[in-house]
């Protein structure tokens, strides 16, 4: 089955798109370049929420997110003389998203710094109506455990889905942003639901 293009996904399938939004951004972008404060900090408005959770389920927890959010903005406006859209800029953004992540997760590990999970208590919300708290608790703690079981998976899979389910990005972004191919990303998506699929059997 074929889809239109320039869509991005709802879970794995195509259906909103994002040419008119990302038309925009390259257009903020643009003023930017030009030392532009207000484009600028309309752009951040417009991608901060997707940074940002893009970031924790890269990261594996909300942890330092917030701090690393904020040095991907910085890293946007010191290379704003620099920049020319010859591509999409969410590819461009989501690039320098995955270099921080990637430089803090290794700087991490040669702390042995301990990933922060946030207790129940930090966690927990008021039931939705008409939710009842036995199945309020049953959802978060799925939610826990996918989170978990992406947090455990190797950087370009964990960084392949999450672009992919979290962030709607076609395959041929990610490649742009995994600097690899789309046959290349179709294999890591694959292994990274197996994997997934394996870890999550007890609540499939």
């Amino acid at each position: 089955m074929t889809h239109a293009p320039n869509q991005s996904e709802e879970g794995f399938g195509e259906t909103v798109s994002r040419t008119d939004e990302d038309a925009h951004l390259v257009a903020l972008m643009r003023r930017t370049r030009d030392d532009d404060d207000t484009a600028f900090r309309e752009l951040v408005e417009a991608t901060e929420d997707r940074v940002y959770g893009t970031i924790v389920k890269m990261l594996g927890g909300t942890e330092g997110a917030e701090d690393l959010a904020q040095r991907v903005y910085v890293r946007i406006w010191q290379a704003r003389g620099r920049y020319e859209p010859t591509a999409k800029f969410s590819t461009w953004m989501f690039s320098i998203v995955r270099r921080l992540v990637l430089n803090e997760r290794r700087g991490r590990a040669r702390r042995g710094a301990v990933f922060h999970e946030p207790a129940a208590e930090e966690s927990f919300r008021e039931p939705a109506g008409g939710v009842s708290p036995s199945a309020e608790a049953a959802a978060g703690e799925l939610a826990g455990a996918i989170e978990a079981a992406l947090a455990e998976l190797p950087e370009e899979q964990r960084t392949a889905m999450t672009l992919r389910r979290y962030d709607e990005m076609p395959y041929e972004d990610i490649a742009a942003v995994l600097g690899t191919t789309v046959p290349a990303v179709k294999s890591l998506l694959f292994r990274a639901r197996e994997t997934l699929r394996t870890k999550l059997s007890a609540w499939l």
